[in-house]
C-alpha cells in the first residue's frame, strides 16, 4: 500500500485547502481508493422523495456517475461525523436534518468506506455548494437503478435497498434493567429511570445482535416505566417513554403489539422469563437480557 496526494484538479475542492486525509491509498495491485483515513458517504432517505444522489463531476473518481455525497475522513474522525460533514459541504444538508439509522462498512484492510444510512427528520432541498457535483437530486427508490451508478454504490445498493425497509425498535423493561444493578435505585426510582433514559439516547447495537445486515444500528427506543418511575421528567429526548397505567408487563406487551402493527422489527429487553414469552407471542423477534443492554451501554460510554 502507498499513499499518494492527488494531482492538481483531482477530487477535493480544487481551489480550497486540503486535509491530510485527502490522498489516494493505492493497493499493491494498483487499485486506488480516495481517503488516507478511509472515506464515508451519507445515504439520506426521505420516504416521500427517495434517496439523495449526487451526479459526480467529470474530473472526480468515476466522474459522470451517480453516487452518495461523501468523501475522505479526517484523521480521528468518526464515519458518522465525516459522512454528515461531507454531505453538508457537498449538498448543503442542514444541521439536524437527518438521523442515522445504521451503517454499512466495506473494509478492504488497507482502506474502508462507511455508508451512513440516515432518515430525513426535517425535509430539505439540496444545494450544490462545491465543485464536486454536477447535480443533486432526490431519486425515488424504484428509479435508482436507472442511473449510471458509481460502481461501489451499485454493488452495495441491493443490500442497502432491502435494509431501508427495516426499522428496529428496542422496547426496554426499565424496572427490570434498573433493578438488575444494586446501586441504590430504590431510593429514587424516577431518578434512576431518568439516568437510564439518558444512556439509552446513545444506544448502538451491533447488526449481528439484531440478526440484521449492516454493521451498527441506532434503533428507536421505547422505555416502559411503572410505579414511582412514572414521575420521570418530561424533558426532550429521543427515547419514547411509555408510562404504565397499571402492570408494567401489560404495558410492555401492548407497546410490542403497537410497534409490530407499525411494521417495526421489535427487540425486547428484559430478564423476566414470563414476560419474555409474552413478548415473543406478541411479535417480538428477539428478547435480550438486562445484562446484554447494560454491557452495550458500558461499551459506548
Amino acid at each position: 500500500m502507498t499513499v499518494v496526494p492527488p494531482a492538481s484538479g483531482e477530487p477535493r475542492r480544487p481551489d480550497g485547502p486540503r486535509n491530510p486525509g485527502d490522498a489516494w491509498v493505492i493497493a499493491e495491485s494498483g487499485e486506488k481508493y480516495w481517503g488516507r483515513f478511509g472515506a464515508a458517504g451519507l445515504l439520506a432517505f426521505d420516504p416521500a422523495r427517495g434517496i439523495l444522489l449526487q451526479h459526480r463531476v467529470s474530473w472526480s473518481h468515476f466522474g459522470g456517475t451517480w453516487g452518495l455525497p461523501g468523501g475522505a475522513l479526517h484523521e480521528g474522525e468518526s464515519a458518522i461525523v465525516g459522512a454528515i460533514r461531507e454531505a453538508q459541504e457537498e449538498a448543503g444538508v442542514p444541521d439536524g436534518a437527518v438521523r442515522p439509522r445504521f451503517t454499512s462498512v466495506l473494509d478492504l484492510g488497507i482502506w474502508s468506506y462507511t455508508t451512513v444510512i440516515a432518515d430525513v427528520q426535517v425535509p430539505f432541498d439540496p444545494v450544490i455548494s462545491d465543485p464536486e457535483s454536477v447535480a443533486l437530486e432526490w431519486v425515488p427508490i424504484d428509479e435508482v437503478d436507472e442511473r449510471p451508478l458509481h460502481p461501489g454504490f451499485a454493488a452495495a445498493w441491493p443490500m442497502l435497498r432491502a435494509l431501508l425497509q427495516v426499522r428496529p425498535v428496542v422496547v426496554v423493561d426499565a424496572a427490570n434493567v434498573v433493578g438488575s444493578v444494586p446501586d441504590g435505585w430504590w431510593k429514587d426510582r424516577a431518578g434512576a429511570a431518568a439516568r437510564l433514559r439518558l444512556r439509552l439516547e446513545a444506544l448502538v447495537v451491533p447488526a449481528e445482535d439484531l440478526d440484521l445486515g449492516g454493521d451498527e444500528w441506532f434503533p428507536e427506543v421505547s422505555m416502559v416505566v411503572e410505579g414511582q418511575a412514572r414521575d420521570i421528567d418530561d424533558e426532550a429526548s429521543t427515547v419514547a417513554v411509555v408510562r404504565a397505567e397499571a402492570a408494567g408487563d401489560d404495558a410492555i406487551v401492548a407497546e410490542v403489539e403497537r410497534r409490530v402493527a407499525d411494521v417495526r422489527t421489535v427487540v425486547v429487553v428484559t430478564s423476566d422469563r414470563e414476560l419474555s414469552e409474552r413478548a415473543e407471542r406478541a411479535g417480538a423477534v428477539k428478547v435480550r437480557s438486562a445484562g446484554w443492554l447494560l454491557q452495550l451501554l458500558a461499551a459506548h460510554g
